[in-house]
């Protein structure tokens, strides 16, 4: 009887241990795919596992867009376009404001981003590119 307890025990501690690093190997992946915007969704979640709902969620949405990539004639059509709106901030940082915000819009859609609203664009966009999305806050 003791030894059947002893295998009890010795496999709940196991299956505990795996537990915990089933756990940590994901707040990993989640940290090292989003970047700040880890830390940000877990202070607006105030809870780690609620966190790591949401950016999985993320996630497994992001796997159903079809992004596509932007053939190099348009991408540089956008660099131009983009370079001509910051030109005109100098002169006029409100309607700049308004053309980059319409330039980066339109370049989300052709790309395969939804443009609905710009709280789903923010969670779409902070699968691939978590690291710039502080910038597009910003500038929003």
């Amino acid at each position: 009887m003791s030894t059947i307890i002893i295998i009890v025990a010795v496999v709940v501690v196991l299956a505990l241990v795996a537990l915990a690093l089933w756990t940590m190997a994901r707040r990993r992946h989640l940290r090292e795919r989003f970047g700040p915007e880890y830390e940000r969704t877990v202070e607006a979640k105030h809870s780690r596992g609620a966190a790591g709902r949401d950016l999985r969620a993320r996630e497994e949405r992001h796997e159903t867009l079809e992004i596509r990539p932007l053939p190099s004639t348009v991408r540089d059509r956008y660099a131009r376009d983009w370079t001509s709106v910051q030109e005109h901030f100098v002169d006029r940082p409100d309607q700049a404001v308004g053309e980059a915000d319409r330039l980066v819009t339109t370049l989300m859609s052709e790309r395969g981003y939804p443009t609905d609203s710009y709280e789903q664009q923010k969670r779409d966009l902070s699968v691939e590119h978590s690291r710039t999305l502080e910038h597009y806050r910003i500038a929003h």
